[in-house]
């Protein structure tokens, strides 16, 4: 016997709750102003672990500072090539002969019919939090008639195991449903919400409970399980094709984003290159130098697109390391007993 998975994505990471949301929920501009600050603190702190005072070393190369910034101007030129490598990319999957435009277009619709032919949603909702919302209550419906269907079975625990698995699923569908009804397509709640449906684990249950009642189970009921199998397995192409329209969503925000920030970077640095005099800048405030406060807030500025672009990446990387398997695998530590027979 196996230990069931918990529902939601939260409560299946490992660690902290805090670390996967700020790895996949916090905003990126604010992730990112997180980081900068963090760069910004650690660098002033620095000046206070015993090493040498910034202005004596200033005093000792006065080239220092210049040094600094100006190796800082090939990468801040080269992340904008980034920019127009990721923009390719993402034009590559949209680019096309008119037949491959119209396979795609093909795979779409039957997809689509394919769904509403096993529902009664009638015609499919174009909008994906819509869609996936008609989706999950489709499953909820198969679950209900997988119930009806074994009001006749004279397998008892048999029944009570359906029982509790569309207790579970109707609840948990349920949930998902109502985070899913205000989401829109941009955001990440949509693909949050995707996550939180564990159809995997669904589908494998299902697919337990006939193989261990296949010699009491009639043919209606196996046919029930099988349709209920079937429903569930539309999740998982709907997800990834939604994921990898996500994708495509955060790289071109990703791109918008360097491009935003990678001007005034360079603006940063060629202002500390062409203006600044190390001997001008006397003083300091909370037992800073102000040539520190100065140089350090100038150099975590100049490092914006490459934080943006940690920021994006982190949150791209942890979706697509938990969307690794399609279907009824866990590729995460799994608490299922050893003597588990799959």
């Amino acid at each position: 016997m196996s230990s069931s998975p918990d529902d939601t994505m939260s409560k299946r990471a490992e660690g902290s709750g805090l670390r996967l949301w700020v790895l996949m929920r916090m905003n990126r501009y604010a992730l990112a102003g997180l980081i900068m600050l963090w760069m910004f603190v650690a660098i002033v702190l620095l000046s206070f672990v015993g090493m040498s005072p910034f202005q004596v070393l200033v005093l000792q190369d006065p080239d220092a500072i210049q040094t600094l910034f100006s190796s800082m101007v090939g990468p801040i030129i080269t992340g904008v090539t980034l920019v127009a490598t990721i923009g390719q990319l993402v034009l590559s999957q949209e680019l096309g002969a008119v037949g491959e435009q119209r396979e795609r277009m093909d795979d779409a619709m039957d997809f689509r019919h394919d769904l509403e032919s096993r529902t009664d949603m009638g015609v499919s909702p174009p909008e994906p939090a819509a869609f996936l919302r008609e989706l999950v209550a489709g499953v909820e419906d198969y679950a209900e008639r997988l119930r009806d269907e074994m009001e006749d079975e004279r397998d008892e625990e048999l029944k009570e195991r359906v029982n509790e698995y569309v207790d579970a699923l109707d609840d948990h569908a349920e949930t998902v449903r109502e985070e899913i009804e205000n989401t829109q397509f941009g955001t990440f709640d949509v693909i949050w919400t995707a996550l939180d449906f564990n159809y995997s684990w669904k589908i494998f249950q299902a697919r337990q409970i006939r193989d261990d009642h296949a010699d009491s189970l009639s043919e209606e009921a196996d046919q029930a399980l099988d349709d209920m199998i079937v429903m569930l397995k539309f999740f998982g192409p709907a997800r990834e094709h939604f994921k990898t329209l996500y994708f495509q969503w955060e790289l071109i925000n990703l791109s918008r984003s360097l491009l935003y920030a990678g001007p005034p970077a360079l603006v940063v640095v060629v202002g500390m290159l062409i203006y600044l005099d190390p001997t001008a800048i006397v003083g300091s405030i909370l037992g800073v130098q102000n040539l520190v406060w100065l140089v350090s807030g100038a150099f975590v500025l100049a490092l914006a697109p490459f934080v943006l672009l940690i920021s994006y990446v982190l949150r791209i990387a942890t979706v697509a390391q938990r969307t690794l398997a399609m279907g009824p695998f866990i590729l995460r530590e799994s608490s299922r007993d050893a003597d588990s027979d799959v």
